[in-house]
């Protein structure tokens, strides 16, 4: 067979080839607000033709008829979800996929704050964590070297008991549940258990899917942890796994750098790192329902020291459940606040 042969079959073959090849557009918007009905569709950018299609999102499969599905998302967490489209076309199937992000249907509440008392706060403490039971304030704080949980009078700010940490971990932030007081370490990949009574370290337990700890809370039925990012996380209070979790969004963008958590009435209160304000963050969603500007403590604290700012900043959330009491303090603040919330 002469070259000029072997061309024309080999272009043949090429042609047919590009002509069989299909090229799928999976049409769906980037982000959608959870209120509106998503719309998804398949199609073939040369119009050839599709059997079939099988849609779904996070492998959920989603019951559609043709090639394209309308979807209610109210009921999905928020942030980002894996849309997939399995599409059966001649004897083939192919998988496209495409990410969508699901934002919050308004945008979040506006609160303002009354200081309701002041309380004394050793300024050397580095506060990670913080949590009311029966009458006192549990305290953690950070830094390799000085990190330690503590039982503290409230009034006088006293420290009544002590347990510091090794000098290898930083530690972070803590929540007490079923009479044991449960800490995390920022980047050693571990959290301790301790009893509540005498301190004593009782196991250590490993991050499962998080790499990092920051915060700490639980709603009386599993412990509810932070990683620095958007997600809350959801912990089985027998094996400390992290079974499923939350990211937090507003209606127009994800918020990260969660910190320190405190369950308050059905919703997680939370500090963003480096900022002074609270998130109020839906536990089922993952919805910021409200915002709370403290930029004022701040400036009550620089009235009697120096902060720095980029540090130093608002960390610490407690809760008085029988009282309805919230206590906020910092990073290294010379006072602790109970604090009332007010909305705008």
């Amino acid at each position: 067979m002469s070259n000029k042969s072997l061309l024309g079959l080999f272009l043949f073959i090429s042609l047919i080839s590009c002509k069989s090849e299909y090229k799928f557009v999976l049409n769906a918007p980037n982000k959608i607000q959870s209120n509106k009905i998503l719309e998804i569709s398949i199609s073939e950018k040369e119009g050839k033709p599709i059997k079939s299609v099988q849609f779904s999102i996070d492998n959920q499969k989603i019951t559609s008829e043709g090639t394209s599905v309308s979807i209610n998302i109210n009921d999905y967490r928020l942030g980002k979800h894996e849309v997939t489209a399995l599409v059966f076309y001649e004897d083939k199937t192919k998988k496209v996929t495409k990410p969508v992000y699901f934002m919050a249907d308004t945008s979040p509440e506006i609160y303002t704050y009354k200081i309701i008392n002041t309380y004394p706060h050793d300024k050397e403490a580095y506060t990670q964590g913080l949590e009311y039971k029966d009458g006192f304030l549990y305290e953690s704080t950070g830094r390799k070297g000085t990190s330690y949980i503590r039982k503290v009078e409230l009034e006088t700010g006293k420290a009544l008991q002590q347990k510091d940490l090794d000098a290898a971990y930083f530690g972070e932030g803590i929540t007490i549940f079923n009479n044991k007081i449960y800490q995390l370490t920022w980047q050693s990949g571990i959290g301790i258990v301790y009893d509540l009574e005498s301190f004593e370290k009782e196991k250590e337990f490993k991050y499962t899917k998080s790499r990092e700890g920051w915060g700490l809370t639980n709603n009386g039925e599993q412990l509810i942890k932070s990683d620095g990012t958007e997600r809350i996380w959801f912990l089985n209070p027998e094996t400390l796994i992290e079974e499923s979790y939350i990211e937090a969004y507003t209606n127009k963008q994800k918020v990260e750098k969660l910190n320190e958590l405190e369950y308050i009435n059905g919703k997680i209160y939370a500090n963003i790192w480096q900022k002074n304000s609270i998130l109020i963050v839906n536990p089922t969603t993952g919805k910021v329902e409200g915002v709370a500007n403290l930029n004022g403590l701040k400036e009550e604290i620089l009235k009697e020291q120096n902060l720095t700012d980029s540090d130093e900043v608002l960390n610490g959330i407690a809760f008085d459940k029988e009282n309805n009491r919230m206590f906020v303090t910092g990073k290294h603040w010379s006072k602790l606040y109970e604090i009332e919330l007010i909305k705008k």
